[in-house]
């Protein structure tokens, strides 16, 4: 591990002022950090650590009937949040679909949407990679890439997003708050993200020194509590990374479609939300016929980037599963197997 820097902010202005025209890095859970750090591909001049930021631990239930989720709130501490599991099940359900307990114990909220992504040829710093040295080119392409990226790559990177989290995050309009040396701004998690094109090294809008200090989810986010499923297909059924996942949540009334979301996971760069799909369902009661329609759609402009074709169908599959799932009344319990395929239909309390 290189040497750095390592400074403790004390607040927000700390973190910013000591991110100022320095080659820094912000450290909170450090699940995802510190391994990139030991292997050499993350190499900071400063290492600002801030885990004392208690006005960062914080979900506050807004006014309007929104959310927010403080930057450094824990995942497990945000999926058995009584209120919050409640109310957003299928966030809950991809917090506790990733990684192990333990990690879920120190991962925050923040941390999770800025994983990196978890390609073998980007840890290995044998292999070229765009992603850590800029046109030096990827090894991915032609190498073992049956996971890779079906949508939205480049012949730069064909990597994949990692995290579950931002997976009904995306599908459920949520805003990223970013504050910086600039100023505070807001943008929409779904565009938060950047497409590989030439220059996969930058995956996301913040500039340097920019610090994600929370998410928010909108007042019509709630409406989906009842309707609303989080679906993840791994290599085993626990501590893996998602090779496809799908995020569905409607809103019902009868067997009238009046409001669809969906995103899907392990695809793409970025968790990608399926709008043409959405737009389809409105209106419409389930069918098989409309269920093979919108798998079609969601999967429209999927195309391999190698030995993966695979993922395609097994995509659309995951959609429909999906959304028959997120069909049936959730009320308040959640699979015994949070995110997994192989839930059964008995449930358990998604507040303990």
């Amino acid at each position: 591990m290189k040497q750095f820097e390592y400074i403790r902010a004390r607040s927000i202005s700390d973190a910013k002022s000591a991110a100022l025209g320095k080659n820094a890095v912000f450290l909170a859970g450090g699940t995802n950090l510190i391994d990139l750090m030991k292997v050499g591909v993350s190499r900071p001049d400063r290492v600002i650590d801030i885990t004392g930021l208690e006005e960062l631990e914080h979900v506050d239930f807004l006014p309007d009937g929104g959310v927010r989720i403080g930057g450094l709130v824990r995942n497990t501490d945000l999926a058995y949040h009584p209120r919050f599991s409640r109310d957003y099940p299928s966030v809950a359900e991809a917090l506790l679909s990733a990684a192990s307990g333990q990690l879920r114990n120190a991962a925050t909220a923040a941390g999770n949407i800025l994983q990196r992504t978890r390609c073998s040829y980007f840890f290995d710093l044998a292999s070229v990679c765009n992603k850590r040295q800029p046109g030096s080119g990827c090894d991915a392409i032609g190498g073992e890439n049956h996971t890779s990226a079906i949508l939205g790559w480049s012949a730069s990177c064909i990597a994949t997003h990692p995290s579950d989290f931002g997976v009904p995050m995306v599908a459920l309009d949520a805003v990223v708050e970013i504050d910086g040396n600039a100023g505070a701004r807001e943008v929409p998690l779904e565009e938060f993200y950047t497409a590989p094109g030439d220059s996969p090294q930058r995956e996301t809008v913040l500039a340097p020194g920019e610090l994600v200090v929370s998410l928010r989810l909108p007042p019509a986010a709630r409406t989906f509590a009842r309707h609303s499923r989080y679906l993840k297909l791994r290599d085993r059924t626990s501590f893996a990374f998602a090779v496809v996942s799908a995020a569905a949540s409607l809103v019902l009334e009868g067997d009238v479609i009046r409001d669809a979301r969906l995103a899907l996971g392990g695809v793409a760069l970025k968790p990608w939300r399926a709008r043409a799909a959405e737009a389809r369902l409105e209106g419409q009661a389930l069918s098989q016929a409309l269920l093979a329609e919108v798998a079609e759609l969601a999967l429209a402009e999927a195309r391999p980037s190698g030995d993966n074709a695979y993922k395609i169908e097994l995509s659309k599959r995951l959609v429909v599963r999906a959304l028959l799932l997120a069909k049936a009344d959730n009320g308040a319990h959640m699979q015994s197997l949070p995110g997994s395929i192989f839930s059964g239909p008995s449930g358990v309390s998604n507040n303990g």
